[in-house]
């Protein structure tokens, strides 16, 4: 009886039984992906956020206006405009949802579909992550990171422009919670779409690379082969631009009366076509490859090292 037991609980992939196990969730993985997140933002990721929100909110605009408007507000902390508290808070959550998310669903569909390509693992894992970053923790600091980037910071008549928490507070008390989570179906569009694509398309590098070395499914690549390939995924992850500039658009603060009272992405899809044509929405797509990129390499190539140097000191 005991015989039937664990051979009804083993697994038969190409002529071999492997014992299926069931193991603990991996909780570590929460603190990888918010520290790498972190240490995304911190480092390319905020000035290249900062330009790309401007180009997306202000789309007359050159990449040499952006880099110039954004120097003028402030040299080199404005680049790191939203950092603290948002961006801050925003990638220790979302980093960390991120990263236990699509791991766990990489993981289910590596041992439950045996066949299935590491490629549509990656794809099935950045929807996953991409759709609980979105509804748990991107609606409301994403929606402030880009009121601080939009926002005017002129002060009037002598009068301090107000801090990000009075700004925060302010739109919670004239709008709830919908205020602060304006745009949060874009933004998910936008996760959702963005992460499926960085890591589908970074695991179908890793196995390019390994076909084009001879490198069996299984072996591990080298360091500078993961950030290559998390490289190509990232950059070409950016044909969602859409997506992102409706979202900006969506939760801006900049003057525009020609905007949406009631803003939908119906709505903002038409005031941005009206407005800025097709060109419109891919406004800010330069930046953005170079976010998308750094964030991929940091996430994909840097996050499956750190995963599994962490594990081992289990």
């Amino acid at each position: 009886m005991g015989l039937q037991c664990i051979a009804a609980n083993q697994l038969t992939t190409g002529g071999l039984n492997v014992a299926e196990e069931r193991r603990p969730i991996p909780y570590r993985n929460l603190a990888v992906g918010a520290v790498m997140n972190v240490f995304q933002v911190t480092t390319l990721g905020q000035p290249m956020e900062v330009l790309k929100t401007h180009l997306a909110a202000n789309r007359h605009d050159s990449l040499k206006d952006a880099v110039q408007k954004t120097w003028a507000r402030g040299k080199w902390s404005a680049f790191y405009q939203g950092l603290i508290p948002w961006a801050w808070l925003e990638a220790c959550t979302k980093g960390a949802i991120l990263v236990l998310t699509a791991s766990e669903i990489e993981y289910h569909v590596r041992n439950k579909l045996p066949n299935a390509s590491p490629t549509l693992g990656g794809i099935l894992g950045g929807i996953g992550g991409g759709f609980a970053q979105a509804y748990l923790t991107m609606g409301m600091t994403t929606c402030m990171k880009t009121v601080e980037v939009t926002r005017s910071k002129v002060s009037g008549q002598g009068v301090k422009p107000p801090g990000p928490l009075k700004v925060f507070f302010e739109i919670f008390r004239e709008k709830g919670i919908r205020g602060i989570n304006k745009g949060v179906n874009a933004v998910a569009l936008r996760q959702v779409t963005g992460w499926s694509s960085r890591i589908g398309i970074s695991r179908f590098a890793e196995e390019s690379i390994r076909s084009a070395t001879g490198k069996a499914r299984d072996e591990k690549l080298r360091f500078g082969d993961k950030i290559l390939a998390s490289t190509i995924g990232g950059a070409l992850s950016c044909w969602n631009q859409p997506f992102e500039v409706l979202r900006v658009e969506m939760q801006s603060m900049k003057s525009d009366p020609g905007r949406p009272a009631k803003a939908t992405i119906v709505s903002t899809f038409k005031h941005i076509l009206d407005t800025s044509g097709f060109r419109g929405f891919f406004r800010g797509v330069v930046p953005r490859i170079g976010v998308a990129s750094w964030a991929t390499i940091c996430m994909v190539g840097f996050g499956d090292t750190v995963k599994a140097w962490v594990a081992t000191k289990q």
